[in-house]
């Protein structure tokens, strides 16, 4: 299993920064540092299922925000990356909630562990959260990274909340939104940002995944060839850059 550690300088990723993401076999500079091996308790959808959302998800809510049992956890966004992180969360023993503008993508967040959904086109999401919660919730995450999410996202904190951003900016935003600077200075809110998942870490998930406490497999919807690939990919990125545009 190849990972990489996320905060090294010259970062480098097969089907990323070099040629690799797809193939059957592929060179992976500094395998000593930049390896793990999968346990056999971790079947291949699942390993194959842990990068990069699962297990960057993983570092945002286990390893970042630190959750723990009962908190209350609001997550905005459930592509990918919110669905992996509302189940990791809820494995985790928090009370999650999720927001999106697709009914389908809430409904879908329910069977992997969402306790609560709210479509942000019927309702202000985050006074909903501060209503559903009682003051607001402990960790709010912000996994799409548009200004409306980020904004709702710190909204939704109670006093001492962590905000966890995790995803990127476009190109609209160019990686500058506003932010409610007294609300998080007097509340005394944290911001954390959270990209990828260092590789000393990957035992401590591989082994809740082994131990079924984490199931990845429940966010795999569809089954391709390695062969097709490619060609999904490029699929999906069209989609995604007329997600972006419209």
């Amino acid at each position: 299993m190849f990972v990489r550690s996320s905060q090294r300088d010259n970062l480098q990723m097969p089907g990323f920064s070099y040629w690799g993401g797809y193939g059957e076999y592929t060179a992976i500079p500094n395998a000593d540092l930049n390896m793990v091996k999968s346990p056999e308790s971790v079947s291949f959808e699942a390993g194959a299922s842990v990068g990069c959302r699962f297990m960057t998800s993983f570092h945002g809510v286990i390893e970042q925000a630190k959750v723990q049992p009962g908190e209350w956890v609001a997550v905005y966004s459930v592509g990918g990356v919110g669905l992996a992180a509302t189940h990791i969360a809820n494995a985790a023993g928090a009370n999650v909630i999720v927001v999106d503008i697709s009914q389908d993508k809430l409904d879908f967040a329910k069977t992997v562990g969402a306790d609560v959904t709210i479509n942000s086109t019927e309702t202000n999401p985050w006074e909903a959260i501060q209503d559903i919660t009682k003051g607001g919730a402990q960790v709010s995450i912000d996994a799409l990274g548009i200004a409306e999410t980020t904004l709702n996202s710190v909204l939704s904190l109670r006093k001492r909340g962590r905000h966890v951003q995790i995803g990127l900016t476009t190109s609209e935003e160019q990686g500058m939104v506003t932010l409610p600077i007294d609300i998080m200075t007097l509340k005394e809110l944290q911001f954390i940002g959270s990209f990828g998942m260092q590789a000393p870490n990957y035992p401590t998930m591989l082994k809740m995944i082994g131990s079924g406490k984490l199931n990845p497999d429940k966010l795999v919807t569809n089954r391709i060839s390695i062969e097709e690939a490619s060609a999904s990919s490029k699929e999906w990125g069209s989609i995604t850059r007329w997600a972006l545009q419209s």
